[in-house]
């Protein structure tokens, strides 16, 4: 299966906590890196996060402090903490897998919804 699959998503009220799982075999071996994004309704889909093969991560600038990926080799998981939500953040959040030659090939799961209410 290439194809990474979401969960954890829920309802919370402003200033909770959740954390999104992405899984799929060897994604954690991903020499392209693993990359979070998610896409509120009647907007574009943003970039949120990303961690890369040996660790590094990054993050969107409105998010930053708030958010924290991570991955479990033992698992092959990444993992999307997220603190201190705020109402715009809710999205459905979809986790992206690049592989291939140049990381063209990408395969993206189903999502998961986040709501945050205030």
């Amino acid at each position: 299966q290439v194809q990474p699959v979401e969960s954890g998503g829920g309802s919370v009220q402003a200033g909770g906590s959740l954390r999104l799982s992405c899984a799929a075999p060897g994604i954690t071996s991903d020499t392209c890196g693993s990359w979070w994004y998610r896409q509120a309704a009647g907007k574009q889909r943003e970039w949120v996060s990303s961690i890369s093969l040996d660790g590094n991560t990054a993050y969107a600038g409105s998010v930053k402090g708030r958010f924290t990926i991570s991955k479990d080799k033992a698992k092959d998981m990444i993992y999307l903490q997220m603190n201190n939500l705020k109402p715009e953040d809710t999205a459905t959040y979809s986790c992206q897998r690049r592989t291939g030659y140049l990381c063209a090939e990408n395969y993206w799961g189903q999502g998961t919804q986040v709501t945050v209410s205030s």
